[in-house]
């Protein structure tokens, strides 16, 4: 799939064949497990590429301390593969990114998917030049793949772009493209994987039978291309064929068979560094050993591939914007550190203050002000709760008397009922809850007061310990997924 957009002059630190997504988390374990001996920390030093991003300082607050987020970028650069696979001059786009999420306590992870035609805003940046610095305007309205490539953007734009899309803040960058999928999966000696249904496609040149594969080279890059024979043929469809194939990748590093076979972990690690562009943060063996150490430690069934929530754009069909709450929902639960892996049931009740009634939506009466939100953000709200809650007794109250940094709903002893119905509408936690010292008129409004916490309508003031319902996932241990 080619991306769009033009030519651009490579920054010094570019490199021509960037190691491909899909062999990209595998990449984290494998170092730690070949890399050991002075000559082949040198090697494996020498070989590594990195590029020095800016990102300047309108960035997200952090979160879960000890917590990682590293930004995996697979790139639609044909370089090395020859005229057949079209557009050889492509500079390269973001054709499949990865927002990868690593446990504080190092006991789970989970890979958000962003798709590649999302419509997203895409701020200003700056990339470094053999001239200096120049900086890229940002775009409106823009296709997410165009962050990367597009007027020069380097990842670092592509960093901002999806800090700025999740709110989560990114730790680090590896940049992959199409030839390590070859490359990798024919270092580790194939990667298992399964179809559906029998696939002819010309388009990507993928020709397998129904049923389970040993893939590799040519032939997987075939497979993580396809797209108009699976599913409903479009790029959707083929996150979760990449996803199966990523955490095929990964059993097959982790298996004896190859943790314990020199030439394999040799060509894995060679393949691997030759390709790898980082962030100069960890642009070294020693620094890419300790983040491998720290990711190695995830039980490869802790590990969670998830696609960001979306929906088609009903301007264009070939566009999707952001399904919202479902992804303010994901993107809170990155933040806070919250795992899809052990968090699968219902999620969980705001806990009770005094009992465990609730009122009626429609039974509850408050009164909505704003005391440091964004502006517009009261009326944001009872439009939210009048139209998709049913709370239809609520109001707008306007400004509030004070600033507040955080959430507060008032109310009367005997309104207990609806302050628990609100909170749990709202996300609010205990601490927002605030008592006042006698019973008020049963036709009485509560108050709440939105605080420079409240971050829209629809997303919870605490970070959900759930995914949305019916959110696209796979199990990087689940061996039964097989491409439809």
């Amino acid at each position: 799939m080619s991306g769009t957009g033009s030519g651009r002059r490579k920054p010094k630190s570019a490199k021509k064949r960037a190691l491909h997504l899909t062999a990209g988390v595998a990449g984290f374990v494998l170092v730690a497990g070949c890399a050991g001996g002075y000559y082949v920390y040198q090697h494996f030093n020498g070989n590594i590429d990195s590029v020095d991003v800016d990102l300047g300082n309108d960035r997200p607050s952090s979160g879960a301390d000890g917590a990682m987020n590293i930004l995996l970028i697979g790139t639609d650069s044909r370089a090395g593969l020859g005229k057949k696979y079209g557009d050889v001059g492509s500079v390269g786009h973001a054709d499949t990114t990865f927002l990868f999420h690593v446990s504080k306590d190092r006991t789970n992870a989970t890979a958000v998917s962003i798709p590649r035609d999302l419509k997203v805003d895409i701020p200003e940046c700056s990339v470094k030049t053999d001239d200096g610095k120049k900086i890229i305007p940002g775009t409106t309205d823009a296709m997410f793949n165009t962050s990367l490539g597009q007027n020069g953007r380097d990842p670092g734009c592509t960093w901002k772009t999806v800090e700025q899309l999740t709110g989560v803040r990114i730790d680090h960058f590896m940049m992959v493209n199409f030839d390590a999928v070859k490359t990798m999966s024919e270092a580790v000696g194939g990667v298992d994987v399964c179809l559906a249904k029998d696939i002819d496609d010309p388009d990507s040149h993928l020709k397998l039978s129904a049923g389970e594969h040993t893939i590799e080279g040519e032939q997987a890059l075939a497979f993580v291309r396809t797209r108009h024979s699976v599913g409903l043929g479009g790029d959707l469809t083929r996150i979760p064929l990449q996803q199966q194939f990523i955490s095929s990748m990964i059993r097959k590093i982790k298996s004896s068979g190859t943790l314990t076979n020199p030439t394999k972990l040799w060509n894995l690690a060679d393949a691997a560094t030759k390709s790898l562009t980082v962030d100069s943060g960890i642009g070294s063996v020693k620094k890419l050993m300790g983040l491998a150490q720290d990711i190695g430690k995830v039980n490869t069934k802790n590990i969670t591939f998830v696609t960001t929530p979306v929906i088609d754009d009903p301007a264009d069909t070939n566009r999707l914007l952001l399904k919202n709450p479902d992804a303010q929902q994901l993107f809170a639960m990155v933040k806070a550190d919250n795992s899809l892996t052990k968090a699968t049931g219902k999620s969980k009740k705001t806990p009770s203050p005094t009992a465990t009634t609730k009122a009626d939506p429609a039974e509850v009466r408050v009164n909505v002000v704003n005391g440091g939100a964004e502006i517009g953000a009261a009326q944001e709200t009872v439009d939210w709760l009048q139209n998709q809650k049913g709370v239809i007794r609520s109001s707008n109250g306007g400004n509030a008397t004070t600033t507040l940094s955080k959430t507060k709903l008032e109310y009367a002893p005997n309104h207990g009922d609806q302050a628990r119905e609100l909170a749990g509408i709202m996300g609010l936690p205990d601490s927002a809850l605030k008592e006042t010292g006698e019973d008020a008129d049963p036709m009485a409004q509560m108050t709440l007061t939105l605080g420079k916490d409240f971050e829209g309508a629809g997303v919870p003031i605490t970070a959900p310990t759930a995914a949305p319902s019916d959110i696209q996932r796979i199990q990087a241990d689940d061996k039964s997924v097989c491409a439809k």
